[in-house]
Order: structure tokens, then C-alpha cells, then sequence
């Protein structure tokens, strides 16, 4: 209900903040307003200088169609980005002291900036570097799992956690940015099914898999499929970025739940083993999984017309309903120029706009394909409940 009630009754907060102050009732002084009117001429007739000096005077309208940039921050303002990936936990690791609702300039992300790019959830990683290796990466995870509830705690007037499309939509009803704790490293939960379980009683929402025994070049291993399983039983989103393409063939054909690429390109355009081939993105599209597209510089180019490529690359194989964004914001990535933080998202939806996007296929990508994977996985768990319920009956 809260999904159909924000559908009914969108909030408003984020696209205040984008409206132009309204002007003062004050009078203005007649020298701000007017030139000084040139010489009386005798002459009045049409086309000479007085008339024109006249018409001068007269204040122009304004344009009866909006530029790109209104209409993108007027589309946010109903249609917040839902950011597929942001290393913010890591990057408030080092720091003594900040104020996320006052605004911190150590990070790319705090709630002002967050407000004006018209952004309403976030994924914040909580990935923790490649050095940290073996049983460390649990317990480094768990830190980066704490720290990101600490922040939103401390923050509340600005952010609520998030774990499902209903939370992130009442998230937004109550004027407040979402935040959802994920992806973690695969090998923090080891072989253990059990410490997935735990780490999803603590808030985690997708999971990478990458980087184990289990889900390595040659694909996914018995129990690595078995792992894909319990994520559905969970609602946890199987998490792609990174994987090798047999490992993401291979979950794409195991999970009843969508899957999810956080921060993953085109490799047609830019050949990196994090980008997607173009088949790939077709069996993507056709089981209506989500490629996040990063704005990146390593991946998706160093200009914002470099990344509408990827989107627009993206959409025509997989199509609208399965492509999104990653802003990428406070990790070590370098941004293309016109997008160094958060508030700079208008400017992209404004290229897109500019390309001929319909206000659907916008609408989609911002906000609606992360709500649809969220509630595919909400499904799938119920699903999964479902089924041990009668088999336990039986």
C-alpha cells in the first residue's frame, strides 16, 4: 500500500528545494528594471529607433516550453533517483567528525546535496578493500554494517534505513532519503550459509558474488547455487558486478528473484571486465534483472555525454525496464566531468532529455526498476515461505 499511496500522494521535499525562491514583494528601483530611454526622435514610424527602443522596454516572456534542465528537475522531483551504489560507509571510516544534514564537504554525499540532485534512496556498500582478506572481511563487514547505522541513526531528520520497496517508499511519504546496507563481499559469509543469514538480521540487502571458491571464473559451484537459493528465501539481491560471466549466466538461470548489476556498463562501448557484453544484457533484459549504469569515468567515459551513450546502449538491448544508475559517489572512482557529486544528477536526466527520452522510460530509470527488483525480491521471499510452509505441513 505505501508503493500505491507514494504513487497517489508524492512527496514534495525534494523538489522545493529545486524551486526558485519566490520573489519579494518589494519594489524594485526603476533603474534596475529600465534603461534610460534614448532621445525623443520625431519620427514614429514603424521600424524606427524609437519604436524600437520602445519594444526594448517591454519585458519578454518567458519560453512556453521548459528547458531540459527545469523539466529534469521537475521529473525528480517526482521521480528521485534511486542510487545503486555509494561507498559512504568506508569514507565516514577516517573521518573524526561530520554533519550529513548540514552538509560535509569531506564526502561527495550529505543530505543537501542529496536533496538537490533529487536523489530519494541510496545503496550504500558496504564493501571493504581487496588488502582486507580471510576471516577479517566478516568482521570488517559487521564495522561497515554498524558504522552505516550509526550514521543514519545520527541523522535521522534527513535519512531512515531501508530494507524493502515498501520501506524505501515510506522513506520518501515521510520526507526522508532512504538508505539500504548493501552489497557486501561474498567472502564475508564464507561457506557459511549461516553467516548470511546473520548478516541479512542486520540489515543487508544484496550481496556480490564474486571473489570465492563458489562463484569464480568457471561459474557457480553446487553450493554456490545453493547460495543464490537462500538469497530468494531471503530477499536478498544477488549482486553481479565483477562476477565472471558464467557466474552471472549461471544465477541469472538459478534465482526466482531479479538480479542486480550495481555497477556495470557496456563493454561495447568500453571494453573493462566490470561492463557487460551486449549479450549478456539481452539475457539480462529477458529475465528482467537491473544494470546499474556507474558514473565512472573508468567505465562509462569522462563526459556526461559518454555516460547517456551507456544509457542509451543499455536500454536498447535490455530495455526500459532494465537499466538504472550508480553514482559511484565516495569510492576512489574518478567522475566524468559535470558529475563530482550528487547534486549533479539533473544535468544527466537533462542530456537524456535532450536525447528524446520519454518521461516513462526516465521515470523508470531513476526510481521505478530499483522498486521493481525490490518487490521481486519481497515476492520471491514470500514465495520461498510459502513453499516450506506447505512442505512442512505435509
Amino acid at each position: 500500500m505505501a508503493d500505491l499511496q507514494v504513487d497517489l500522494d508524492t512527496t514534495t521535499e525534494a523538489g522545493d528545494l529545486d524551486r526558485p525562491a519566490a520573489p519579494t514583494p518589494e519594489t524594485p528601483p526603476i533603474s534596475d528594471v529600465f534603461e534610460p530611454a534614448p532621445a525623443r526622435e520625431t519620427a514614429t514610424a514603424p521600424g524606427s529607433r524609437s519604436e524600437s527602443a520602445a519594444e526594448e522596454l517591454l519585458p519578454r516572456p518567458e519560453p512556453s516550453v521548459p528547458d531540459p534542465l527545469r523539466r529534469a528537475r521537475a521529473l525528480l522531483a517526482a521521480h528521485p533517483v534511486a542510487d545503486g551504489y555509494s561507498g559512504l560507509p568506508w569514507a565516514l571510516r577516517g573521518l573524526p567528525w561530520y554533519d550529513l544534514e548540514l552538509g560535509d564537504n569531506a564526502v561527495d554525499a550529505d543530505v543537501p546535496r542529496l536533496r538537490s540532485g533529487g536523489v530519494g534512496a541510496q545503496f550504500w556498500s558496504v564493501h571493504v578493500p581487496d588488502s582486507v582478506t580471510g576471516d577479517r572481511v566478516l568482521g570488517a563487514t559487521l564495522e561497515q554494517l554498524d558504522r552505516a547505522k550509526h550514521a543514519v541513526r545520527s541523522h535521522s531528520e534527513g535519512l531512515r534505513l531501508a530494507a524493502s520497496a515498501s520501506e524505501v517508499a515510506d522513506a520518501r511519504h515521510c520526507g526522508r532519503i532512504a538508505a539500504l546496507l548493501g552489497p557486501a563481499r561474498a567472502e564475508a559469509i564464507g561457506d557459511s550459509l549461516a553467516a548470511l543469514r546473520a548478516l541479512h538480521a542486520l540489515g543487508l540487502c544484496s550481496l556480490t558474488l564474486s571473489g570465492t571458491s563458489w562463484a569464480g571464473p568457471e561459474g557457480l559451484s553446487p553450493f554456490g547455487e545453493e547460495v543464490v537459493r537462500e538469497l530468494n528465501r531471503l530477499g536478498v539481491l544477488a549482486e553481479l558486478s565483477g562476477a565472471s560471466d558464467a557466474t552471472a549466466r549461471r544465477a541469472l538461470a538459478v534465482s526466482r528473484a531479479p538480479v542486480l548489476f550495481a555497477r556495470s556498463g557496456a563493454r561495447a562501448l568500453r571494453d573493462t571486465p566490470a561492463n557487460l557484453p551486449d549479450d549478456l544484457l539481452t539475457a539480462l533484459g529477458a529475465a528482467k534483472g537491473l544494470c546499474l549504469v556507474p558514473l565512472a569515468a573508468g567505465q562509462t567515459g569522462s563526459s556526461i555525454r559518454e555516460v547517456a551513450d551507456h544509457l542509451d546502449h543499455v536500454r536498447r538491448l535490455a530495455g526500459p525496464e532494465s537499466v538504472g544508475l550508480s553514482g559511484m559517489y565516495d569510492t576512489p572512482d574518478a567522475h566524468p566531468d559535470g558529475l563530482g557529486d550528487v547534486s549533479h544528477y539533473p544535468y544527466l536526466i537533462a542530456e537524456l532529455i535532450e536525447r528524446g527520452w520519454p518521461d516513462a522510460d526516465l521515470a523508470r530509470l531513476t526510481w521505478g526498476n530499483v522498486q521493481r527488483v525490490l518487490r521481486g525480491a519481497d515476492f520471491a521471499a514470500r514465495a520461498a515461505r510459502e513453499r516450506r510452509r506447505q512442505q512442512a505441513a505435509l
